[in-house]
């Protein structure tokens, strides 16, 4: 069978299952066998085919993009951050990895963030049903769905709708809809292994999946399961980031401060003695040795400066973090039907899987830290008679390895929807499912105990000073400098446990008609569905994490459910032969907290072919967002992150980058609690676009986008705070633009951030006070451009291009009623937003041989310091497949051909020293795969 027949036949099979692409009423006709296949028109051209070519005649009013199977074998996607990724649509911000904050909240979770409106914008299914949120909140803050655990082997088909969809998919459908398509139609058994390499070491992996089906007359079964394990890649395997010295803001290297002691008085490193680091060369591998930075020393008369401060660091220990995770996992699915009659149809989907993710971001480390969890770490020392200040990291010989400090997280997965389809008449069909999806996970977080660690490196507290107030100890430093043994450091550390869990029940009603009635040009579609269910979270966390029991860390619980129900309906109708309306309403009503909110929202579209080469298409939708589940019920809460201070900086050292700046990321206390009076999100959508296939081997289209979203739910960012507080202070932002003091803005961060009032920290940053709150408004627009062509050749095979691009107009954000609009897009934003994103394929297929190349192009990025952009980045793969028999096929895929390092920003002060929501390190990887089908036809 030759290439062009099997992409035709593939696609065939699938039906539609994004309702904005074909309406629900012929999607659940499709599904039904009720509703007639499509058909070629009179010109010739096939309505659907595995390239999409040509796809005019099933094109809706909102775009659809569609990533099969092959498309995902073809591009070399590893996994599914991999495919959605490429996706140009998605232009967001989201953690990677190796991301500090993703592995203190949500250890091993990967997100997706359409038109960059945030993570919890849009709406991920799984076989067109809602599934668990990852039981952690993103960043601390909100829900979002994990789309790390979707078994990438076993994926027929991904379909992205960007835009407002909640009055077919109620909540949450704001930025778009993703649905994972799973494979339901196996033909034979068919088993998949494959095999990943990285050129410079780390991170090899292996993914075997078995597929397979059996059907009688009436009762049919397709299932798949899939065993994964990916090693874990760790930065100091990396040359760009294994060592201080990668820091390219710094004139000389600057070793991290494994052991330090700090003079508060004097506002000066102590000199330990090169005697006393050499004594400990042997830490971090070796690389511990007597080092300084400058202008931490005493102040030299003679040099009118401070000369250089002392302490024992290493440059390399601070690759001592994972760049990927270690992940091993087992994922399964089914799909059974038993046919009651010719009418009626029992069906179960089920999916469950389980997980174990290990990765670290960084060495343990201590301060003191007194009893109220105060970011102030200084202490009265009666041993020498003088305030003090230590630090020290915990090396991996002291903790006896990595395995010992490493997060962990255990993941469970289970879904499972039964439900019974079928047709009342000719005309009308029906189904009734009940989905229940949860989420379970047991996350273990290396800590240290913050009263033990205290007692065991100064002792006994022996009282209070009466002139400064701060606790007096007798330490001896000697200790500070003392390696701990395996017990000495077990003694002090623990694990803290956390139980969370996340679940979702729904039972869904949906009622359709591919022919409510008869119009001249045709019949006119119906479908109405009525739903009702309930959700809720519960973090159940370590006990201890709630309060000031280990150092840097003061957690909030957080555990709530909501109720929920909704009306909807949509209707199609062709009003002539080139026009044709579409229409959608759906109200939902949700209660939560004692509070009760309901919505409607609607959207309509247009379709109009003025011949069938051409497709002229526009959609308007509303649509909204309920307050997401830890908005609402997380409690009081601390955390101890780092945090810049900018205005301190700037004032005190104006002519420092900020990477050397003396207040750069300094320990802080951040002070978080819920909002249960949080009103929903609201949005506006609207599309508008042409498709044109002058060909039946040739489309374009090019799609405008715009979406508009009010009270929009967020966490108020630290760093943003911090930021505004220096600009509000100083009363210019960095790059020299005015701001006013008086501004809502401005009120509000200098009311968040607060200062120490006395002591020897006075002035110097203390606590930052963040919630989630309604701001004002958020709105994006640009254009989506799609390109797809077929070129065959009598002798040497089949050509193939596919190619999208989007470029976003305008991004801009108001976070409260009278302030100015932020462009997202500019460098000094506070954004790191891309304004294009492109992805391109080409693929020649001759006889058994099929060779693609891609590549994807991200738009230029604002810089770290925030006063330029670093340029555009590109990043290549090639794939070769070959079937040595109909039943055998082999594939090799090389991602990152040209092995490119992320683009490098001379003024990246923060480690690794690029922006790990866009970039890596892995490098040129390499990978092997066999698919060996037995029964069945071939491939």
């Amino acid at each position: 069978m030759n290439s062009g027949s099997r992409r035709r036949r593939q696609v065939l099979t699938l039906g539609c299952s994004i309702a904005a692409m074909c309406s629900p009423a012929l999607a659940m006709a499709q599904e039904l066998g009720t509703a007639p296949e499509p058909a070629a028109e009179e010109s010739g051209s096939i309505i659907v085919t595995g390239s999409r070519i040509p796809r005019v005649s099933s094109e809706g009013p909102a775009p659809v993009t569609v990533i099969n199977s092959q498309t995902i074998l073809q591009n070399g996607y590893a996994s599914v951050p991999d495919i959605l990724r490429a996706v140009t649509q998605n232009g967001g911000e989201t953690q990677s990895q190796q991301s500090f904050s993703g592995a203190s909240f949500t250890p091993g979770a990967q997100q997706v963030d359409l038109r960059g409106l945030g993570p919890n914008h849009t709406l991920v299914l799984v076989n067109g049903r809602r599934i668990a949120d990852f039981p952690l909140p993103f960043q601390g803050r909100s829900n979002f769905t994990d789309i790390s655990n979707i078994p990438v082997s076993l994926i027929e088909q991904v379909e992205v709708l960007s835009g407002s969809a909640s009055a077919i998919y109620g909540s949450d459908a704001i930025a778009g809809v993703i649905n994972f398509k799973l494979k339901d139609k196996v033909d034979g058994t068919t088993i998949d292994y494959r095999h990943g390499r990285t050129e410079h070491g780390g991170g090899m992996s292996h993914r075997l999946s078995v597929t397979s089906g059996w059907s009688t007359d009436r009762f049919h079964i397709v299932g798949g399961v899939e065993y994964m394990l990916q090693r874990p890649l760790w930065a100091y395997q990396r040359k760009i980031q294994d060592s201080t010295a990668d820091n390219p803001t710094t004139s000389s290297t600057l070793a991290r401060r494994t052991f330090l002691r700090y003079d508060p008085d004097a506002d000066e490193y102590v000199d330990p003695g090169a005697s006393t680091c050499a004594g400990l060369s042997y830490l971090n591998g070796g690389s511990t040795y007597y080092a300084s930075r400058p202008r931490y020393g005493a102040y030299d008369d003679n040099l009118e400066d401070y000369g250089p401060g002392y302490f024992c660091g290493s440059n390399t220990s601070i690759g001592y973090g994972t760049v990927l995770s270690r992940r091993e996992g087992f994922n399964s699915y089914a799909s059974a039907g038993y046919e009651l009659s010719d009418k009626a149809e029992l069906f179960i989907d089920a999916q469950f899987g389980i997980s174990k993710v290990a990765l670290m971001s960084d060495v343990l480390d201590w301060g003191f830290q007194n009893s109220s969890g105060s970011s102030d770490t200084t202490f009265y020392n009666a041993y020498d008679n003088r305030l003090d200040d230590w630090y020290r990291q915990f090396t991996p010989e002291e903790s006896g390895g990595f395995a010992n400090t490493m997060t962990r997280n255990r993941q469970t997965t289970f879904s499972v929807t039964p439900g019974i389809k079928g047709k009342l008449s000719d005309k009308w069909s029906y189904e009734v499912s009940f989905n229940h999806s949860e989420y379970r996970a047991k996350v273990e977080f290396p800590q240290v105990i913050a009263s033990k660690a205290n007692a065991l490196f100064l002792g006994e507290q022996i009282g209070t000073d009466e002139d400064s107030g701060y606790p007096i100890f007798d330490a001896d430093p000697s200790r500070l400098y003392t390696p701990l043994t395996r017990s000495e450091y077990d003694s002090i550390t623990a694990y803290s446990v956390y139980r969370p869990k996340s679940w979702t029940d729904n039972l869904q009603a949906t009622l359709t008609s591919t022919s409510l009635f008869d119009l001249p040009a045709g019949p006119v579609g119906f479908a109405v569905v009525a739903e009702g269910g309930k959700q809720g979270y519960d973090l159940n966390p370590d006990p201890l994490a709630l309060t000031d029991y280990y150092y840097g860390l003061k957690d909030s619980d957080g555990h709530g459910s909501r109720s929920h129900w909704a009306l909807g309906g949509e209707v199609r109708v062709p009003v002539t032969t080139f026009l044709q309306l579409s229409g959608a309403a759906r109200y939902d009503g949700f209660r939560f907290a004692g509070n009760t909110i309901g919505m409607l929202t609607y959207n309509g579209g247009v379709e109009i072919r003025p011949m069938s080469t051409l497709l002229l298409r526009a959609a308007y939708g509303t649509g909204f967002r309920a307050p997401d589940l830890h908005y609402v019920f997380t409690g009081p809460g601390n955390t101890h992150p780092s945090g810049t201070d900018y205005y301190l900086c700037r004032t005190e050292e104006p002519d420092e980058d900020i990477g050397d700046c003396s207040y750069s990321d300094e320990g802080i206390v951040a002070q978080r609690n819920g909002n249960r009076n949080l009103k929903p999100e609201t949005s506006k959508s609207i599309n508008a676009g042409i498709v044109w296939q002058p060909h039946r081997m040739f489309d374009v289209s090019v799609d405008y986008f715009r979406v508009s979203l009010s009270n929009q739910v967020q966490d108020l960012s630290i760093d943003q705070l911090l930021r505004d507080e220096a600009d509000c202070r100083i009363g210019e932002t960095n790059s020299g633009s005015a701001v006013d003091i008086n501004s809502p803005t401005c009120q509000d961060a200098l009311a968040r951030v607060h200062r120490f009032t006395s002591g020897v920290s006075e002035g110097e940053l203390d606590s930052v006070s963040v919630n989630p709150i309604n701001i004002a408004h958020e709105k994006t627009s640009g254009i989506d451009v799609a390109i797809h062509a077929n070129l065959p050749t009598a002798d040497f095979g089949t050509f193939s291009l596919s190619a999208s691009h989007t470029h976003v107009f305008k991004h801009s954000f108001r976070q409260y009623p009278g302030d100015a609009s932020i462009n997202k897009l500019a460098y000094d934003s506070g954004y790191y937003l891309p304004r294009d994103k492109s992805t391109a394929s080409v693929t020649w297929n001759l006889e058994q041989m099929t060779w693609t190349v891609s590549g994807t192009r991200l738009g230029k990025l604002p810089n770290y310091d925030e006063d330029a952009y670093i340029k555009a980045s590109y990043l290549f793969n090639t794939s070769v497949q070959y079937d040595f028999t109909d039943h055998l096929r082999g594939s090799l895929t090389v991602n990152n051909v040209l092995d490119t390092n992320p683009v490098k920003d001379n003024t990246y002060a923060s480690y690794p020293y690029y922006d790990i929501s866009w970039f890596d390190s892995v490098g040129r990887s390499i990978y092997l795969q066999m698919t060996w089908k037995l029964g069945g036809k071939g491939f």
